[in-house]
């Protein structure tokens, strides 16, 4: 089976698993989400989603934010771990949203990409979730399960998995891909137990099964 017939084949069978598979993190605005995502570094998005309603409590708006000290948002998100660069990182960003883009994120890759502390992955999944666009979310769960089914070899850079991946999975497919992934990735592919490949649905096409 090629990479592309074996990557169409996986795409549909967690369709069918894992149909109503989205973002974890909560959001209802963009700059939001382009929030949670900097605090999900190195943090769990269920702790992001519980810290960051006191943080909007505080700070409803991009402008409110954007005014704060970064110090005072550092108190808020201490929890979410690397609570100074992530509040400096929250604060230049918000102030460039209110003063380049008029409050809103910008719908374009490059710019998301030179705003402070956002990366191809977190401008992906802006990209894919807000817009609507095609994207790859290239996150640790992407990562290790796309290599241990064989989609990649033994490839663990996230931009070049990336790059390896839009060869093989279908534009408007990708985003949706990618969350799936995450829900299989916590709950049947783990990473910190042996993967429960007796259960996955994917066991009899999966590279590891294979070897």
């Amino acid at each position: 089976m090629t990479k592309k017939k074996l990557a169409l084949e996986v795409i549909e069978r967690l369709k069918k698993e894992y149909p109503d598979a989205g973002c974890t993190l909560d959001y209802n605005d963009a700059w939001k989400l382009l929030v949670s995502v900097r605090l999900a570094a190195q943090c769990t998005d269920a702790r992001v989603n519980v810290v960051v309603q006191d943080l909007y409590a505080k700070y409803p708006t991009v402008e409110a934010l954007a005014a704060a000290e970064a110090e005072d948002i550092e108190r808020i998100v201490r929890p979410c771990g690397l609570g100074k660069s992530k509040a400096r990182d929250i604060s230049a960003c918000m102030k460039i949203l209110k003063e380049k883009y008029d409050g809103k994120v910008p719908r374009d890759f490059d710019a998301l990409l030179k705003l402070p502390g956002v990366g191809r992955k977190s401008a992906n999944l802006i990209m894919g979730d807000v817009f609507g666009e095609p994207a790859i979310v290239t996150d640790t769960h992407c990562i290790r399960l796309v290599n241990r089914i064989g989609l990649v070899d033994g490839i663990k850079e996230p931009k070049k998995v990336e790059m390896e991946l839009w060869k093989i999975i279908p534009p408007k497919e990708g985003s949706d891909f990618c969350h799936r992934l995450v829900y299989h990735g916590r709950e049947v592919c783990t990473a910190r137990t042996k993967p429960y490949c007796s259960k996955c649905c994917l066991a009899d096409i999966c590279a590891k099964e294979r070897i």
